[in-house]
């Protein structure tokens, strides 16, 4: 006899109810992480350039501290870029798994 699905199985894996607040906390992080430390660094580069009482000092670390935001964001934004071309070599790996056991590229009609 097959059974197909979960069937009545008491050891038959069940859903985690709560898997979707733990991915909805991460994607929170990365967000914050990607965005939101560069924009606090930014911030307090901006603050620092207009509170610091040596004018001269303060608008170089301002401009240390922006610089420093740029460099994480953008940091963030080229490991992600690298990243996402990690996802097409893979498309394209699957693609030829697809061809050896069909004989024909699978967007092919």
């Amino acid at each position: 006899m097959v059974q197909h699905g979960r069937g009545l199985s008491p050891w038959a894996p069940k859903p985690d109810p709560e898997e979707a607040r733990r991915e909805q906390r991460r994607e929170r992080w990365l967000w914050f992480v990607r965005y939101g430390v560069p924009i606090l660094i930014a911030i307090s580069g901006v603050l620092v350039m207009a509170l610091a009482s040596d004018r001269q000092v303060g608008i170089e670390i301002g401009a240390m501290l922006l610089g420093a935001a740029i460099a994480v964001f953008l940091l963030n934004f080229f490991f992600r870029m690298g990243v996402s071309g990690d996802t097409a070599r893979d498309e394209e790996e699957a693609a030829r798994r697809y061809f050896d056991q069909h004989g024909r590229w699978p967007d092919d009609p």
